[in-house]
């Protein structure tokens, strides 16, 4: 199965949370309401490093497509 490279989640047991989650490499889940980051994935040295390097654009790009999309159903 294809999934795009960012969902929309909630959950009514955190109802002030939006979560994005990002499917592709580095797999993670980030909660907007206090930018709080869950990887799902497990890094080797090498890989972390990498990773710090590139956190804030990740978390740029889950903000930026959560905005396209309440913008969306704005304008709906």
């Amino acid at each position: 199965m294809d999934f795009p490279k960012y969902l929309l989640g909630d959950n009514t047991d955190f109802p002030d949370a939006v979560f994005v989650i990002h499917t592709e490499f580095p797999r993670f889940i980030i909660n907007l309401q206090n930018d709080e980051v869950e990887w799902l994935e497990e890094f080797d040295n090498h890989d972390q490093k990498e990773l710090e390097s590139e956190t804030e654009n990740y978390i740029k790009e889950a903000t930026d497509f959560y905005d396209r999309e309440v913008a969306r159903y704005e304008d709906d």
